[in-house]
C-alpha cells in the first residue's frame, strides 16, 4: 500500500498527519522507562519486580524523557492507523514537525524544533535492557528506541533552513510490541498538558481500571512503577497526595489511604493508592490538518539530509 501522503514536486513521501487516535501502548505505559524530568539525567534507572527487570542508561545527551515519549507515542498512532486503514508499516516512519506539534500542543517555535531533536537525540542514545517480551519472542532484550533518526532540511527564499520533515526508525522491541502484541488504549489529549508525575500516574490508570472497578496498589509500588525509586518516597506521597486533591487526571480519580498489613511482628501502617475511573469518558477527537510544507517556490536546492546513527553523529543544528 502506498504511503498516505505524496508531496507532488518532492521526491518523497509522507506518513502524517495522524487522523486517528493517540494510543500507547500497554508495555511501554506500565513500567518506568523514562525520566521524570526535563534537566538531564545521566544516573541509570532500575526496575526490579515480580520477575520483570529494566535498565536504562545513556550516554552524553541523557536518558529519554517522558516527554521525549511523546514522539513514541505519535509514532506508534501513525502505525496503528495505517494498520487499521489496509496497511503494512514499516518500521521506519516519516512526518513533519508541524503535524506532530499540532498533536500534542506545542508551538511551532525555534525552540520547539531545537528541543525536538534533542529529544530524538535521548531516544537514540538511551539503552534500554530488559527481560520483558514482546510480540512473543522471549529474550534478553537491549535496545535503544530508535535505531535510527534523519532531521531534512529545506532552505527558503531569504536562505534560511527549515525543518522539511523526519524520519525515524524505531527499534524492533518497539515495533513488535505496537503491532504485533496491540495491547493499546487510547490516551486523552489532554495528556500532554500534564505533569510527569500527573502523565505517570494517568498511564497506570488508564490500563488497570476501568468504570466501577477500583485499582488500588501500594504507595511503594505506584512510586517504582512512576520511576521514582524508594529514595523519593516522601516526595511521591506529597506529589501524588496533590494531584489526588486537584483531581487533575482526565478520566480518573484517585484516593490515599492507611490500613495496617499483618506481619510477622507488630502491623504495619501502609499506604494505599486507589484509582477510580469516571463513569463517562471524555472524548477529544483529534482535528484533521494537513501540515505545511516547503513548496518547489520556496526551496532553492534540494534536501539537505542529516543522518544520525549513533553518538558521535549526533551534532545537527536544530532548525
Amino acid at each position: 500500500m502506498a504511503r498516505p501522503m505524496e508531496i507532488q514536486g518532492n521526491l518523497f513521501t509522507l506518513d502524517s498527519p495522524l487522523l486517528g487516535e493517540i494510543l500507547g501502548e500497554r508495555t511501554v505505559a506500565e513500567f518506568p522507562f523514562f525520566a521524570l524530568k526535563k534537566a538531564r539525567q545521566l544516573e541509570p534507572m532500575t526496575f526490579q519486580a515480580e520477575g520483570v527487570s529494566i535498565e536504562v542508561s545513556c550516554g552524553k545527551h541523557g536518558i529519554a524523557t517522558i516527554y521525549d515519549k511523546e514522539i513514541l507515542l505519535y509514532v506508534a498512532s501513525i502505525m496503528t492507523d495505517l494498520v487499521d486503514r489496509g496497511g503494512s508499516p514499516a518500521r521506519t516512519i516519516r512526518f513533519t514537525a508541524h503535524d506532530l506539534f499540532r498533536i500534542t500542543g506545542s508551538n511551532a517555535s525555534k525552540r520547539s524544533y531545537a528541543y525536538l531533536i534533542d529529544a530524538l537525540r535521548r531516544l537514540r542514545n538511551t539503552t534500554i535492557e530488559t527481560n520483558i517480551a514482546t510480540g512473543g519472542e522471549t529474550q534478553e532484550d537491549n535496545f535503544s528506541w530508535l535505531d535510527r533518526f534523519r532531521v531534512v532540511y529545506a532552505e527558503d527564499v531569504r536562505g534560511e533552513k527549515r525543518v522539511k520533515y523526519i524520519e525515524v526508525t524505531v527499534c524492533d522491541w518497539f515495533y513488535r510490541a505496537v503491532l504485533r502484541d496491540r495491547r493499546l488504549a487510547a490516551y486523552d489529549l489532554d495528556y500532554f498538558t500534564l505533569t510527569p508525575i500527573q502523565r505517570r500516574l494517568y498511564e497506570i490508570a488508564m490500563f488497570h481500571c476501568h468504570p466501577g472497578q477500583p485499582f488500588t496498589l501500594g504507595l511503594e509500588e505506584v512510586a517504582q512503577r512512576m520511576g521514582c525509586g524508594v529514595a523519593r518516597l516522601r516526595n511521591a506521597r506529597a506529589e501524588i497526595t496533590k494531584v489526588a486533591e486537584l483531581d487533575s487526571l482526565p478520566g480518573f480519580s484517585l484516593s490515599l489511604h492507611s490500613e495496617k498489613v499483618p506481619t510477622a511482628g507488630r502491623p504495619r501502617l501502609q499506604t494505599l493508592v486507589t484509582f477510580t475511573a469516571h463513569a463517562f469518558q471524555r472524548a477529544r477527537p483529534i482535528i484533521p490538518q494537513m501540515a505545511s510544507l516547503a513548496n518547489s517556490d520556496d526551496v532553492r536546492s534540494d534536501e539537505g539530509l542529516k543522518v544520525f546513527e549513533d553518538l558521535g553523529d549526533v551534532t545537527a543544528e536544530a532548525a
